[in-house]
């Protein structure tokens, strides 16, 4: 058995975790700073940094308590070198690199992206699953939006004589090609833009779920135009809906009483979906509607054209919008009725956590793909 310490602090979330033969998740551990950016109306880099250094340690500490170890039980140490915020990063990766420099353990350096493409297979092994590859995968988030190709990477054939027989199944170590990306903003977001344009709290995604649902039967007060974008059809774009909004809401006088009533609210702490539902008109929900409408359609339509191109019989669907309720009934009833597989992490696991960045080390530690003291934080790295 194989266990590693996973260690994400790309941005708001301070998370540990230990993860078996990067299957079985023996704990996690998430320190959530939203309390700290909710009036910001999102995350400050410098806030986050500091909030880091204070949870980094307790958080560490809780996992290893929760899956009844000790340090010295650790086979390796996983961390997040990027793409992120680059202070926040640093906390993790110094803190990283001391821990396995004490502790003679390796260091592995991990994709923030790759480990959201496996928390979606810890989730499928746990149901027994396996996603078949290749397979088009949507890496959804408050600062990610972008669609890749994940294949079974070769493997040395003195390993097996089937040599990729295994990674097929989704076993084996995963090679990424990026097919598609947003052009401006990520899907989060724009949730989280919109949100704070009505006065809705922050983070967005959640409240303009809920909200959105509860808006059946109300007629529309605006139809938004189909995303469009020049040149790759795979490519996002939401910042002209999030723009058209705006517009909407500015050329509508009615908007502007209920929303200093919300601001109100949420300047007192009220800010549970039941407290703000009474504060929100028919039309304020319809209109919810008709936003998220349009960003689960285009995620799901251009994501859903990416598999018929490259004739895949998976989708995966991970990040912090992967939760989105809407999002996932629309994938699923889009895939049934192409005869294909979806697969997506429990909520807990699409946003950021460090079990996911634990099974994606796994893969790196059998390659002995290695770091060594010079590791420093790249918030800008891809994943392909």
């Amino acid at each position: 058995m194989t266990r590693i310490l996973g260690i994400e602090s790309s941005c708001d979330e301070t998370a540990a975790a230990v993860v078996a033969d990067g299957r079985d998740i023996l704990s996690s551990v998430v320190a959530s700073q939203i309390d700290i950016h909710r009036k910001y109306g999102g995350v400050v880099p410098e806030l986050a940094s500091r909030e880091h250094l204070r949870q980094i340690v307790p958080v560490v500490r809780e996992a290893l308590a929760q899956a009844g170890m000790q340090f010295s039980d650790l086979d390796a140490i996983g961390v997040t070198q990027g793409p992120g915020l680059v202070g926040a990063l640093l906390v993790g990766i110094t803190y990283g690199k001391t821990l396995a420099a004490a502790l003679g353990k390796p260091l592995v350096p991990v994709n923030h992206l790759a480990g959201h493409v496996h928390a979606v297979f810890l989730e499928a092994y746990k149901a027994g699953r396996t996603p078949q590859l290749p397979a088009v995968c949507l890496i959804v988030s408050g600062g990610h939006t972008v669609l890749y190709e994940v294949k079974a990477a070769a493997r040395d054939s003195s390993q097996s004589r089937e040599p990729n027989a295994s990674a097929e199944r989704g076993d084996g170590p995963l090679c990424y090609r990026k097919i598609g990306q947003t052009r401006d903003d990520a899907a989060g977001e724009a949730y989280d833009k919109v949100a704070k344009l009505l006065a809705l709290g922050y983070p967005g995604g959640p409240i303009l779920d809920r909200l959105a649902a509860a808006a059946n039967g109300i007629p529309a007060p605006v139809k938004f135009s189909h995303i469009k974008t020049r040149g790759n059809p795979l490519d996002f774009s939401f910042s002209g809906l999030k723009t058209a909004v705006l517009y909407h809401v500015r050329e509508h006088a009615e908007y502007a009483a209920e929303i200093r009533t919300r601001q109100e609210a949420l300047e007192r702490g009220e800010r549970k979906f039941e407290q703000l539902l009474p504060l929100c008109s028919p039309q304020t929900l319809a209109l919810i509607r008709e936003f998220q409408n349009t960003v689960v359609s285009d995620l799901v339509e251009r994501t859903m054209l990416a598999a018929d191109e490259l004739s895949v019989r998976s989708v995966l669907v991970s990040g912090g919008v992967a939760a989105n309720s809407q999002l996932r009934s629309v994938f699923e009833d889009h895939a049934k009725r192409k005869g294909l597989d979806v697969f997506f992490p429990s909520r807990a696991l699409s946003t950021d956590n460090a079990a996911m960045i634990a099974a994606a080390a796994y893969e790196r530690f059998r390659a002995r793909a290695f770091a060594d003291s010079s590791l420093n934080a790249d918030p800008s790295l891809a994943l392909a």
